[in-house]
């Protein structure tokens, strides 16, 4: 029988929706732990998220929905603002199981929809989004990659989001045409989040290059226009059209699986390559 592959997923669940994390258990996160549960190839997921009580009540779901799966499913604690809890993680799976096969790095967070509704200032929202996003995930993937090394076939994605305009249109999306004047009345704001996405693809360029001699697989993965938590806003993004976050963690488990394998160093989608 073969050994089961490792894959560690961020940003599952989190402590509190209060200030944008995505959270709850139905988020792509969630749907790419589902789907690798689900898939024919042997998994053990360790399953990140900022709060462990929230992370076992998602476990207890996954095991409903995954009633027939033999593969397996544990907590990790994970928070990408706080240092000692990132090493506190690695400590946890150095010791057991000792390595991982695949980093998706999923977390992130938005405060677009809080600085809009005077709750954060124009500063703190960008920079608790870089925060998570940029330097958290870099931290992260920095104090991992020993463990992701011992890996035969290493494999690291950074899930990225709405950091590129609508390719077919060319619009911008999803802030509509704005009138002249000041201020401009925006009721659905992402750019905080959407320059740390950018920064984050920039990022993965960068660990493609770093690693390319250790034979690490790196991709920028844009699972698309989903209906998530994200920024306590999962009806506006609905409203817009936001599909099933299935889609997205079926997309991601497809990549872990080899399906993009031609596409090492790129932004990958659905659709083929996303410009920057």
């Amino acid at each position: 029988m073969a050994a089961r592959k490792i894959a560690l997923v961020t940003g599952v669940v989190s402590a509190s929706l209060a200030k944008g994390e995505k959270g709850g258990n139905s988020g792509i996160g969630y749907e790419t732990v589902k789907a690798l549960l689900q898939s024919n190839e042997p998994y053990h997921v360790l399953m990140g998220s900022r709060s462990l009580e929230k992370a076992e009540g998602a476990i207890q779901k996954l095991h409903e929905e995954c009633s027939k799966s033999t593969n397996t499913v544990e907590a990790l604690q994970v928070d990408l603002t706080s240092d000692a809890l990132i090493e506190k993680a690695f400590n946890q799976v150095k010791a057991s199981p000792g390595h991982i096969d695949a980093l998706i790095n999923n977390a992130g967070a938005t405060f677009d929809l809080a600085f809009i509704a005077g709750e954060v200032s124009l500063r703190e929202c960008f920079l608790r989004a870089y925060n998570v996003n940029v330097a958290g995930t870099n931290v992260f993937t920095w104090k991992f990659m020993p463990l992701l090394l011992k890996s035969p076939d290493p494999r690291l994605i950074f899930v990225t989001g709405l950091s590129n305009v609508t390719q077919a249109s060319r619009s911008y999306f999803p802030t509509p045409p704005q009138p002249a004047g000041w201020p401009k009345k925006i009721e659905f704001e992402t750019i905080g989040y959407r320059c740390s996405k950018t920064a984050l693809n920039m990022l993965m360029v960068d660990w493609n290059h770093k690693m390319r001699a250790d034979e690490v697989k790196v991709w920028a993965v844009g699972p698309g226009f989903l209906e998530t938590d994200l920024g306590n806003a999962r009806h506006l993004a609905k409203e817009m059209g936001a599909k099933h976050p299935s889609i997205g963690g079926q997309f991601i488990r497809s990549v872990v699986e080899g399906a993009r394998d031609a596409d090492v160093g790129k932004i990958v989608v659905k659709d083929g390559i996303s410009e920057f």
